[in-house]
């Protein structure tokens, strides 16, 4: 297996509990990479939905991938402020130079002026029924959403915009580089 670095170029796989893929991205260039903690950015990327849908982001996201926390954190860099897309998801991991995760429907969906809503409830206990979600799994993916609120409510991890702003002047460099290298 080969080592991961910045600049390289990974492609997303987003499985469901019982290993069904639901949904890829095509690219995310990697920026830092660190024991814990995967940060990677992409923009105009494809997704593929696993129902057929297909789409282009329209903005440019920093993404933070956690090796010992339930969730990952999509940092979206719209023109009308920093919004963020947090997944309630496993622990990453890298194989063949994929991401891969498994999603567990609750997401937390934070704006500009820090308040915030959770996502998808009624999926949840739809595949938590049709997936057979243990009560112990339950209880991780509870527990880290409260954990993921508290980080966004004491801006820690990469709910700190200094450290969002600083991971995209990496990416604009990165992106610059590689581009006076063709």
């Amino acid at each position: 297996m080969r080592e991961i670095k910045e600049g390289d170029k990974l492609q997303i796989h987003c499985y469901k509990h019982d290993g069904t893929l639901h949904r890829t991205c095509d690219e995310a260039t990697v920026l830092k990479v660190e024991e814990d903690v995967l940060v990677c950015a992409n923009y105009k990327t494809e997704i593929n939905e696993s129902g057929g849908e297909r789409y282009h982001t329209r903005e440019p996201a920093i993404l933070f991938f956690y090796k010992n926390e339930w969730f990952n954190i999509i940092a979206q860099m719209k023109d009308k402020g920093l919004y963020y897309y947090c997944n309630i998801a496993s622990p990453y991991i890298i194989d063949d130079g994929l991401i891969k995760y498994i999603d567990y429907d609750l997401d937390l969906r934070v704006y500009p002026d820090g308040s915030y809503k959770i996502l998808d409830r009624n999926e949840y206990r739809y595949h938590k029924k049709k997936m057979h979600y243990s009560d112990e799994l339950e209880k991780v993916l509870q527990y880290e959403l409260s954990k993921l609120i508290k980080y966004k409510e004491n801006k820690e991890i990469a709910f700190d915009e200094k450290k969002v702003a600083y991971y995209y002047k990496l990416y604009e460099l990165i992106k610059h580089s590689k581009q006076e290298k063709h």
